[in-house]
């Protein structure tokens, strides 16, 4: 092996449709051997990355909750915080909600029961820009179908749906929060329908579509375009599974149909990259029979296996219930559920893969800090991934939370991709306190430090659809994905004039323009003199009509027409 791997543990101190195997207890021996082995292989190559595992936390199910299930996902607060969810244990044996500080400080906040509230929540939690988390049940509520919920950082717990048939049950992955601030997200019921949904965040539902193919356990993502998309279990031509994309409105497309031999079964979401491509994984298929990991552009074309899982592998784990993260170093990093049961890994791995497909196994899991790992890791702004597994810790079964150091540098997360200039966007790091400047691409912002892990910055109108930097005392953050400043066009003068008339555009966001329009004429001669101006020639035929300004963040027209004369 090429990469060194550290491994730090702690002091010992029901499901549908359920494929994850299971090892045990009589193997365990086996995998802390074949544990040390790897390990002693990996000490004595030649590192060229620091990568360190740690166990966090070890679940206690009779307290705080176990077992978290696919896709699980953790998200991080305002305060710095990772919160998560647990499908089962707790005080009432029925999932919790939790808070763990980065270091590993563990609090139990919420105890899910038989009420109106809903239990087995599965699906992690997602960040609202109100500062609350948003999630799901798959059971309970009113109809024993699963509800939606909003919690508060101190766990306070308002039960803002419960799906009663009709319109879905049993969700799995926790509602998404579009362009327009409402939560998006899907049902998973056993036998249908499967359904999309929005819902806002004083609980007005609406049901989107019931035409979501099954059974979409990851949920959503979305993506830059403003569409969300998502995977099935099955469903599509072959009933193996599909990428999908639909609109806001419930507008549904199946982007691609696995077959097997390009994989098959799908338990997590996609993840989209910096160079706009989707990335996920799928638990089986695939030559190797082990699942693979592939990417496919938002149109459904350009799709690639990119990694293929071989189950029998002595040295590599296979069945990925887990998505991939993508990280700020420009790779992908996901975890198996387990491997061959004589092999190296029969715990599950995590591994790395870059957009070229280049794959790295990092490190087996050794079965007692950690195994069969089905959540989908996030990064944290301190640069280190963090994810759940279902087993591991003193009692075997009950599941641990870890965290991946690979060395990533810190960066900030921006709470929004999209907006125009003087919108407030709330922004997430570490080591914000004394904070002097901001700045949106080229364009300098004013902001508002609130605390050392939260903070809020007014797009400029010079902003320019790129990275966000925050200048700190400790060094300048950048954050993991680009911002797009909506352009606006406020005035065009003159208002008429022949062609060749040099008209100027003024207005926001106009920086980094790649197109501008008379009518439906595109201008060959313009100028880009800055985020809020444009000097561009009438082209020789154009006529009379609205004038049009592209850039990365989207097209917009004016409101005032231009006239052409002779």
């Amino acid at each position: 092996m090429s990469l060194s791997s550290l491994y730090l543990g702690r002091p010992a101190v029901s499901s549908q449709w359920n494929l994850r195997s299971s090892f045990l207890a009589a193997s365990r021996l086996t995998v802390l051997l074949v544990f040390a082995v790897w390990i002693a292989v990996c000490l004595s190559a030649a590192p060229l990355m620091a990568q360190i595992y740690t166990d966090l936390h070890d679940f206690n199910c009779l307290t705080e909750g176990c077992q978290p299930d696919y896709p699980a996902i953790l998200a991080q607060g305002r305060d710095g915080n990772l919160y998560g969810t647990t499908q089962l244990g707790g005080t009432n044996g029925l999932g919790t909600a939790f808070k763990i500080t980065p270091s590993g400080t563990y609090t139990t906040l919420y105890n899910f029961s038989t009420g109106p509230d809903g239990f087995n929540p599965v699906g992690g939690l997602t960040l609202g820009t109100d500062g609350n988390f948003y999630g799901t049940t798959s059971s309970g509520g009113a109809a024993n179908l699963g509800t939606i919920f909003k919690m508060t950082p101190a766990g306070v717990i308002t039960t803002l749906y419960s799906f009663s048939g009709p319109d879905g049950g049993s969700p799995r992955g926790a509602p998404i929060q579009g362009k327009n601030g409402q939560f998006y997200g899907t049902t998973c019921s056993q036998f249908g329908p499967w359904t999309a949904y929005s819902i806002t965040t004083s609980g007005k539902f609406k049901l989107l579509t019931k035409s979501i193919p099954p059974c979409p356990f990851g949920g959503l993502v979305l993506g830059t375009d403003g569409s969300f998309y998502g995977t099935s279990q099955v469903g599509g031509d072959t009933y193996r599974g599909t990428v999908f994309r639909m609109t806001p409105a419930g507008g549904v497309k199946i982007l691609h149909n696995f077959e097997y031999v390009d994989g098959a079964y799908l338990y997590s979401p996609v993840v989209q990259g910096n160079d706009g491509m989707l990335y996920g994984t799928t638990s089986g298929g695939g030559s190797g029979q082990g699942g693979v990991i592939f990417k496919i552009a938002t149109t459904g074309k350009k799709f690639l296996v990119m990694h293929e899982f071989d189950a029998t592998s002595q040295t590599d784990g296979a069945t990925p219930f887990a998505g991939l993260v993508a990280a700020n170093d420009g790779k992908f990093y996901g975890a198996t559920s387990g491997g061959e049961n004589f092999g190296q890994t029969p715990a599950g791995t995590l591994f790395q893969i870059g957009s070229n497909s280049a794959y790295t196994m990092l490190l087996p899991f050794d079965g007692t800090h950690g195994g069969e790992d089905e959540a989908t890791p996030m990064q944290h702004t301190n640069g280190t991934i963090y994810s759940v597994t279902q087993s591991g810790g003193p009692f075997v079964t009950n599941g641990v939370v870890y965290s991946l150091d690979m060395g990533l540098a810190p960066f900030v997360s921006l709470m929004t991709r999209w907006g125009t200039a003087g919108q407030t966007v709330e922004i997430l790091g570490n080591g914000l306190t004394g904070t002097t400047a901001v700045h949106f691409g080229s364009g300098s912002a004013t902001f508002n430090v609130v605390s050392d892990t939260y903070m809020t910055a007014v797009i400029p109108a010079d902003g320019t659809a790129d990275f966000v930097t925050v200048t700190t005392p400790s060094g300048t953050l950048t954050s993991n994905r680009t911002f797009f400043v909506t352009p606006v066009i406020s005035a065009i003068a003159p208002a008429s004039g022949p062609v060749g008339t040099i008209v100027t555009i003024t207005g926001s966001g106009l920086g980094g323009a790649t197109q501008v329009k008379f009518g439906a004429v595109k201008a060959t001669n313009y100028t880009v003199n800055s985020g809020t101006s444009i000097t561009a020639t009438v082209p020789s035929g154009a006529k009379t009509g609205k004038v049009a300004v592209t850039t990365a963040g989207g097209t917009v027209s004016s409101k005032a027409v231009f006239t052409v004369t002779p």
